[in-house]
């Protein structure tokens, strides 16, 4: 589709103006960051394959009722989303210890929470997302308590539907993040899934042999990124179990 105007641009995304009054295009891009951006490249398929998986996910939501931004997919790398007020949170979801939580508190990587634990950080990369409890958001007008209670009811309804369908396919969801926007019609707000849900914000790994699958193969050199966002997308169904993801050709 014809280029608008560039609104945004973060690490793993570009947005544009959409169409309609009220809407933006998400265009998924290539490159792989981790580490606050410090370890960065480009892995060709990757903006391909979660733009398609992000779609897979987002429908399946609102097939169950949880509200999302998400309106269609426009071609292999853009997406059509309504425009949505972000709030300055990344909201996680911890199943199993990895990753910040484990160094935090001396937990085991893959110890099984006793519960689903919500956490929450304050968006900004040049502070490094750093973790923030309710007081501070509440303190800060980042959001309010009703919002806080509808953001945590959300979160945990997104976790019992990934956790299911991962593990209807042989797949551990360990953690993940989502960010939450609000959206207005007339006087009324209502909070939405914003953003996206790939495996860049999720932590997946086989059940039986615990290989991950998941961006932590590019942030540990465990491998070949799109060969495990790949797997993700067959398995689900989202790809052909045969497919492969296509090379870039040069046009005359």
């Amino acid at each position: 589709m014809a280029r608008r105007t560039k609104i945004y641009e973060g690490k793993a995304k570009v947005l544009y103006d959409g169409p309609e009054p009220g809407t933006i295009v998400q265009y998924f891009k290539d490159e792989a960051t981790a580490f606050n951006a410090e370890k960065k490249d480009v892995i060709d398929g990757k903006g391909v394959l979660n733009n398609r998986l992000s779609e897979f996910f987002m429908n399946g939501l609102q097939a169950i009722g949880i509200p999302t931004h998400f309106i269609k997919r426009l071609n292999m790398r853009e997406q059509l989303v309504r425009k949505c007020e972000i709030i300055p949170l990344e909201v996680i979801v911890r199943n199993y210890a990895a990753g910040s939580i484990s160094k935090r508190l001396g937990i085991e990587e893959g110890t099984q929470m006793p519960r689903p634990i919500v956490e929450y950080c304050y968006k900004d990369d040049s502070l490094g997302d750093p973790l923030v409890t309710e007081e501070h958001i509440a303190a800060f007008g980042w959001a309010s308590q009703q919002d806080m209670e509808d953001i945590l009811s959300l979160a945990l309804r997104v976790n019992d539907f990934m956790s299911g369908l991962m593990l209807g396919v042989g797949i551990r969801l360990v953690d993940f993040k989502i960010e939450i926007g609000r959206v207005y019609e007339g006087d009324y707000q209502r909070l939405v899934i914003a953003d996206e849900i790939s495996p860049d914000s999720c932590r997946l790994w086989d059940i039986e042999t615990g290989r991950k699958l998941d961006k932590d193969v590019f942030r540990r050199d465990l491998g070949n990124l799109t060969d495990a966002y790949s797997e993700v997308a067959r398995r689900l169904g989202v790809l052909p179990k045969t497919a492969q993801m296509p090379k870039p050709k040069i046009v005359e």
